[in-house]
């Protein structure tokens, strides 16, 4: 995958994060993008080292979205809880 597949992965991991975690966060479009986008290389990353799973170079592999969604829901807990306040 190309650096521009990775920043389209990257938006739509971390949208879907922002679904599946609803609520006010500190941070908009580009927030959610740099989320998904460090997301996805964080999931690809535990995935290939501990889960076993290599990188696969197809956009539509089931793992590598998994892998993106997952570690930018870990982004995603963690932003919010060290930055979660700061917008009240």
């Amino acid at each position: 995958m190309g650096i521009i597949s990775w920043i389209i992965l990257g938006l739509l991991a971390g949208a879907i994060a922002k679904f599946l975690l609803p609520g006010r966060d500190p941070g908009g479009f580009i927030g959610t993008t740099l989320i998904g986008i460090v997301g996805a290389f964080l999931g690809g990353w535990i995935s290939a080292r501990w889960l076993g799973h290599p990188f696969t170079k197809d956009f539509y592999d089931g793992t590598t979205w998994l892998a993106a969604i997952g570690g930018s829901l870990v982004l995603l807990i963690a932003y919010r809880l060290l930055f979660g306040n700061s917008r009240d």
